[in-house]
């Protein structure tokens, strides 16, 4: 059997402090006993992309999907990922070989198109565009929550939050692993599996609320909240670690073992927020009035986050986000739009109306070229108040991410400064004037790197794999086929272990890694 565990979206620099602090002694059990790897991944361009890339195996490219709302061509209009084709998860692939999984909260993934085993998300708490509630065998969701309870709700709404809205979310975050960790357990004594992938997201949304106090007015906090809120990040890791080390006990001997995190979190850099109305200026040739540009994002200003999610639950999943779809990109003239700036909430996206591409396109694509560089080169000379550059770089991703899909993608990915944008209250450039943030943005005070995409390796009857080239996150799906006996021949991955051979391991070294201090 192989367990892969999630750590979802883990800031490093806080990994390795409270690594340093004996804080989290069954990862450090983990990384004593195997191997860690540094992972090439998309999320250098593409954060929300690393996750489908994780549980697919397949590249940027060729599964193409990037953003929960990705623009449609055909359709002229943003739609919900799930109305894109994509690659089967590797639990899929398995399932084909016979092979059964336990997977529960897979983040961002839609239920498998073939089941075999058990699926749950929504299970550690629910996200309404991340982690929707659906499970496989269907009903198997709803009888799991009759016995346990059901999984909070706690969907991320854009917008500056409330001090009383983050220590709820705080209580939520810290329970959720332990939850998952109890039901693996449950099910881990109950049936066999070949294969068990559980995810921790609590460690991402926490990341995204938790990293510091800036989006929140800090002296307005008591100080036992004000306590609390600052060592909400620490305290949901470590809660994450005892339901590792909860897990880990229960698995079978001779087990194998991936601790990953396919993105790395650190403090909130994005000004995707100010791209829409940045872009227009670039476009115009100088200042503008605001057009209908980023009206999503005006919508989240007026609005208050508390009121916008009282709204959105009291509208039926599927409807609220199909709302939002329609709402992306509401506004726009497409008989004069030449480029729009696609929905995003951490890397800028910038894609042309392409005339042949795009349903309603204007653009030449024999202009495609200069258009492009044109709009580089506006948004790179805009600049924070302090004269510091708020692009640092952009890129062009059909040259860096080829494949069958590779047309999904934007043309554009604008780099953000790496300097903190929490506070940020404008943008300015001496040719195409000032933009002003209306709200708190994303209302996020950490966001995802460029990078610091992980493995730990641990291995019980198989070995360490010499290494062919550097680290890929495409290579952690390929391990788990390797292992367990699936195919993989169409899989770009390159497995971290090698099969595994009759005899295992000692397996005193799985119950020392499985129960170490801090069960």
């Amino acid at each position: 059997m192989i367990c892969v565990l999630q750590f979802d979206a883990a800031g490093v620099a806080v990994l390795d402090r409270l690594l340093a602090e004996g804080r989290l002694p069954n990862l450090a059990a983990l990384a004593a006993h195997g191997r860690r790897h540094e992972l090439e991944t998309p999320a250098v361009d593409f954060a929300a992309s690393a996750f489908h890339t994780l549980y697919s195996g397949s590249e940027l490219g060729d599964h193409g999907v990037f953003y929960p709302f990705q623009w449609s061509a055909g359709e002229q209009r943003a739609r919900y990922a799930t109305a894109f084709d994509g690659p089967p998860a590797v639990w899929e692939r398995l399932a084909a070989a016979g092979l059964r999984t336990l997977a529960i909260d897979p983040y961002e993934c839609r239920p498998p198109a073939t089941a075999n085993g058990v699926f749950i998300c929504g299970w550690g708490f629910a996200d309404r565009v991340v982690l929707p509630r659906w499970s496989r065998p269907v009903g198997a969701g709803r009888a799991h929550a009759r016995r346990h309870g059901r999984g909070p709700e706690a969907t991320e709404v854009f917008g500056r939050p409330r001090p009383r809205e983050l220590l709820r979310l705080r209580e939520k975050l810290i329970a959720a692993p332990g939850r998952i960790a109890a039901l693996a357990e449950e099910l881990l004594a109950r049936e066999r599996f070949d294969a068990a992938w559980l995810t921790f997201s609590a460690a991402h949304l926490a990341g995204h609320q938790f990293w510091d106090l800036s989006q929140v007015d800090a002296r307005a906090l008591d100080p036992k909240s004000r306590r609390a809120l600052e060592g909400a990040l620490d305290e949901v890791y470590v809660a994450v670690d005892r339901a590792l080390g909860g897990v880990l006990a229960a698995l079978p001997a001779g087990a194998e073992v991936i601790v990953t995190s396919a993105v790395g979190m650190d403090v909130n850099t994005s000004r995707a927020d100010l791209l829409p109305e940045m872009l227009a200026a670039v476009l115009a040739g100088g200042p503008v009035q605001t057009d209908g540009s980023g009206a999503i994002w005006r919508l989240r200003a007026a609005m208050p986050a508390g009121l916008r999610r009282a709204i959105a639950g009291a509208i039926p999943d599927r409807a609220a986000l199909e709302l939002t779809a329609r709402l992306e990109l509401r506004g726009l003239d497409w008989t004069t739009t030449r480029a729009f700036a696609h929905p995003a909430d951490n890397q800028g996206y910038v894609r042309l109306n392409l005339r042949g591409r795009e349903r309603q396109g204007i653009v030449d694509p024999t202009a495609a070229d200069g258009l492009l560089d044109e709009v580089a080169a506006g948004l790179s000379s805009f600049e924070d108040p302090d004269g510091a550059p708020a692009v640092a770089s952009t890129a062009r991703p059909g040259d860096l991410y080829p494949g069958r899909h590779a047309e999904r993608l934007p043309d554009l990915v604008v780099r953000w400064s790496e300097r903190p944008a929490t506070r940020l209250t404008e943008v300015r450039s001496a040719h195409f004037g000032t933009v002003r943030r209306r709200g708190g943005g994303s209302g996020r005070a950490g966001n995802h790197t460029a990078g610091d995409g992980w493995a730990i390796v641990v291995p019980a009857r198989s070995a360490h794999a010499a290494p062919v080239r550097a680290p890929r996150l495409v290579d952690v799906a390929a391990t788990v086929c390797e292992l367990v006996g699936a195919d993989r021949s169409e899989l770009p991955g390159e497995p971290l272990l090698t099969s595994p051979g009759s005899e295992p391991a000692s397996s005193e070294l799985g119950r020392r890694v499985a129960a170490p201090p801090g069960r």
